[in-house]
């Protein structure tokens, strides 16, 4: 086995100065000033979430400035050799939702299934394709951050949707990127609810079917750190779990997988621990032959200025909000400096744990791949033991082809 290209290496850029407000009056300065601290590290991309309300105000009106203004972004960071990920329908970030006035209240419609709504979506993600891929540095575009969160049962202003007609949402979007330039590279994001909660209207066939690859949201605060303590093996490993989730869902071996966001949010990762976190975490997917690349969240910590952030939000990044790169971000430029000298072999994973996902149409199953189960568990085991396991659901345990592919030559079936 061999990777069709190098790893990439980059962070989710969180402004440094008016987070990500920072939109409705972009200095390209302070722009600049983020951008020359990232490349410092040796990071090689960044993903940025121009947000929804501030580039389409009305459902008739895309604003023209707004759109130049992430095209400017986009300029600025090619000034430091970086490429750019943009993300579409911000949406979801750090516990703040950014819908536009014309969705809420006495405008309340549902922002998967109204027709209207869903033609202007369709409409910005064209105008926003057009800008940004003019710019050679721009490498790809994703619908939305964790756009399933706005359907999930937790969510206090939810829009109900069904599988069926969030694929249909799905496809209509990101038709419209390819529409308007047919070799983007495009695909959506989700947190964990989408492998491991059974109601959750994006299933995992949706996650590892769209798009032209599979993204991963790696927080070990949502779930693994409940159920294993600090210093369990489980904490670093919980990423390359998801990545063979990801990868046992797809249809197509060697679908490529994103590792889009990873952190080491406190305090369920100390900050003195999380150098060691990171290194831990990334080193067992290095491995993997269609991972795409990983990119880190985030890039700066958020000012302590600006309220009412969970606090595990304020001290995520790379770099403290003053533009000083904290011990994690200089472990990082280290661990890809490390990297593209030497770069992790890739290697098949030789053993796999079978699950029985249920109803792969609705998800209705998939909860059995909770770290809280048992898949997880048999997993986890073979991975302390130095196994290096895959996973492999039970539609495809006796495809010798697809097996063969992908390296697999034994199957563990979980008690």
């Amino acid at each position: 086995m061999s990777r069709l290209a190098p790893l990439r290496f980059g962070a989710n850029y969180t402004p440094s100065v008016n987070w990500f407000h920072s939109w409705l009056d972009l200095d390209l300065d302070d722009v600049r000033a983020d951008f020359a601290s990232l490349a410092a590290l040796g990071l090689d991309h960044v993903r940025i979430f121009p947000l929804w309300p501030v580039l389409q105000p009305s459902r008739s009106l895309i604003r023209a400035r707004a759109l130049a203004d992430v095209g400017r972004v986009v300029d600025v960071a090619a000034e430091f050799g970086l490429d750019v990920a943009v993300d579409g329908l911000q949406g979801h970030l750090s516990s703040f939702d950014f819908l536009p006035s014309w969705l809420g209240s006495w405008h309340r419609r549902n922002m998967f299934t109204a027709p209207e709504v869903v033609a202007a979506q369709a409409e910005l993600m064209t105008a926003l394709a057009r800008e940004v891929y003019a710019r050679p540095n721009v490498i790809a575009m994703t619908l939305g951050n964790e756009t399933n969160q706005f359907a999930v049962e937790r969510h206090p202003e939810r829009h109900p949707v069904t599988p069926d007609q969030m694929g249909d949402w799905l496809g209509r979007l990101m038709g419209a990127v390819v529409a308007e330039h047919p070799r983007a590279m495009v695909q959506h994001s989700f947190d964990d609810n989408v492998w491991f909660i059974d109601s959750c209207p994006v299933t995992p066939r949706h996650a590892a079917g769209y798009g032209d690859m599979t993204t991963v949201h790696s927080w070990i605060f949502t779930g693994v750190a409940q159920h294993y303590p600090d210093g369990h093996p489980a904490r670093t490993l919980f990423a390359d779990y998801l990545v063979q989730l990801a990868d046992a869902w797809a249809e197509h071996p060697r679908r490529p997988i994103w590792l889009q966001e990873i952190g080491a949010p406190a305090p369920a990762v100390a900050a003195a621990d999380a150098p060691d976190f990171l290194v831990d975490s990334l080193g067992p997917v290095l491995d993997v032959p269609n991972l795409w690349g990983v990119t880190w969240w985030c890039s700066h910590d958020v000012s302590r200025a600006l309220a009412d952030f969970p606090e595990l939000e304020y001290s995520l990044g790379l770099i403290d909000a003053e533009r000083r790169p904290k011990p994690l971000g200089l472990r990082f430029a280290e661990f890809i400096a490390d990297q593209r000298r030497s770069p992790a072999p890739v290697r098949a994973r030789e053993v796999a744990v079978c699950f029985d996902p249920g109803d792969e149409a609705t998800g209705v199953g998939r909860s059995v791949t909770d770290p809280a189960g048992p898949v997880f568990a048999a997993w986890l085991e073979l991975a302390m033991a130095g196994a290096r396991p895959a996973l492999v659901r039970s539609a495809r345990r006796n495809d010798a082809g697809y097996l063969a592919t992908r390296g697999i030559r034994s199957i563990v079936d979980p008690p």
